[in-house]
């Protein structure tokens, strides 16, 4: 007997690069997905309007509530991240409407 929860849409954290970093040449892109349900959702970086999801999944945690956390990271050339216009993290399942969060990288750069 299993209670079937319906889906619930994880929440998007996104960690930006330090400045610091950005001066080395590359920034490390990550997103958290928190308590998403059921697994199986696909997590990626979108760059610019258009353009393939990008960057490596990690695997799903499943926490003591059974909901789902898990992350993407992303790194690029600081220059292709400060042309970028806009980044976003994407979270889909399925017929699902996507969740998203949309960075502009040259909002981001002191």
């Amino acid at each position: 007997y299993l209670v079937t929860l319906g889906v619930v849409r994880p929440s998007l954290t996104v960690l930006l690069p330090s400045s610091e970093e950005q001066d080395q040449g590359n920034v490390a892109l990550v997103c958290l997905a928190n308590r998403g349900f059921p697994g199986g959702w696909k997590l990626g970086w979108r760059l610019g309007a258009g353009g393939a999801l990008q960057g490596s999944q990690s695997l799903e945690v499943l926490e003591k509530d059974s909901h789902y956390s898990w992350s993407s990271s992303l790194t690029l050339p600081t220059d292709q991240w400060r042309k970028a216009g806009s980044v976003t993290c994407e979270a889909t399942l399925k017929d699902q409407t996507p969740v998203t969060h949309t960075l502009e990288p040259h909002h981001c750069s002191q």
